[in-house]
């Protein structure tokens, strides 16, 4: 269990949905304060931004190292200066983006970077901080972050079992006590078919920390999964429109998507239920209406028991169906009016 912004994140509770503004305010901080306001409506429990510059990233140049590949489906052929240039937010609009937020009840926090990031959000009173894949081996950014003494999220996308063991480590020398480790692809947009949901009960054991997903696939499908399989934090990219485009319009949810992640997957947790098979205390007053033997026609003391005069109908109450190849044949002992439940004293 961990606690960010006084919210519970834990087994015992609904998931905790994250929605990441990233690049898609498009460079308008009038399109980044109106996703927070549609981020609010959504249901979602938090706001999460990037915070970083072109250059504490990247250096402006064009070699190959330096360039996305060409295939890419989204970036290909940019360089990572342009491509972090044109996503960033601006650190003069974080301000701002968190004010909305808190007024709305979000919790608002972010990704650092590099020192500089960290030193500035914690000019700004952040509740938590997220390592984002590819900083997940950049340990002494980890020990940074985890010396505020704040929870931390660490996303896993492309790392093998001893970087995340290496990256917790770090986080737990340097003072972090409330950690969520995150199921990641860290591709753009990934394939549910990469996701291997299976592997975060495996993940949860190896860590001991609260596990959850950050998801780059379309729709709500995949995080649906991931809260049957455990998951107790859901990251999704969000945007206004993705006919509008943007840095991160393709793999991003709508508002309405959003919305439904709120509501299906606590529906999806609360689904999840206890560890047992048997009559649901709401499934009471249907256990009366189960077929059972009834007299369907009225009969005399003495007449044979037939296909004709006793039937398995509902409601509950009479011998079970299956009894019915025993009493066919026999005599009933009294006169029995249609409308009864058949009972051996009746035979």
């Amino acid at each position: 269990m961990i606690s960010i912004g006084g919210r519970a994140i834990g087994v015992d509770q609904p998931p905790f949905v994250v929605a990441e503004l990233s690049g898609n305010h498009n460079g308008s901080l009038e399109r980044a304060l109106a996703i927070v306001d549609a981020v609010a409506a959504s249901g979602a429990h938090a706001l999460k931004l990037q915070t970083y510059r072109p250059d504490t990233l990247t250096i402006d140049c064009d070699g190959p190292a330096f360039r996305v590949g060409d295939g890419h489906e989204l970036w290909g052929g940019e360089t990572l200066y342009q491509l972090f240039e044109r996503a960033h937010t601006p650190w003069e609009w974080h301000e701002p983006i968190f004010e909305r937020a808190r007024e709305h009840g979000l919790i608002a926090f972010s990704s650092p970077f590099d020192p500089t990031a960290v030193e500035f959000l914690e000019g700004l009173g952040v509740p938590a901080y997220k390592i984002a894949s590819s900083e997940i081996v950049d340990l002494p950014l980890i020990r940074l972050a985890a010396a505020t003494g704040k929870p931390l999220i660490i996303s896993t996308g492309m790392a093998e079992m001893r970087e995340i063991q290496a990256a917790l480590g770090a986080a737990r020398e340097a003072g972090c006590t409330e950690l969520a480790v995150l199921s990641c692809t860290a591709s753009y947009p990934a394939s549910p078919s990469e996701s291997n949901l299976r592997s975060l009960p495996r993940l949860e054991a190896l860590t001991g920390a609260v596990i959850g997903l950050s998801d780059h696939t379309p729709g709500i499908g995949v995080p649906l999964a991931a809260v049957a399989l455990g998951a107790r934090l859901i990251e999704k990219h969000v945007t206004l429109s993705r006919a509008e485009g943007g840095v991160d319009a393709a793999f991003s949810l709508e508002p309405a998507e959003l919305a439904a992640l709120v509501v299906e997957s606590e529906r999806a947790w609360q689904s999840l239920g206890g560890v047992g098979i048997g009559p649901r205390p709401s499934e009471q007053e249907g256990l009366r209406f189960r077929r059972s033997l009834y007299v369907v026609r009225d009969v005399r003391a003495g007449d044979e028991v037939s296909s004709e005069n006793v039937r398995s109908i509902r409601p509950a109450g009479g011998l079970p169906p299956d009894a019915a190849r025993e009493v066919i044949g026999r005599r009933f002992t009294c006169d029995v009016p249609a409308g009864t439940p058949l009972s051996w004293d009746l035979v």
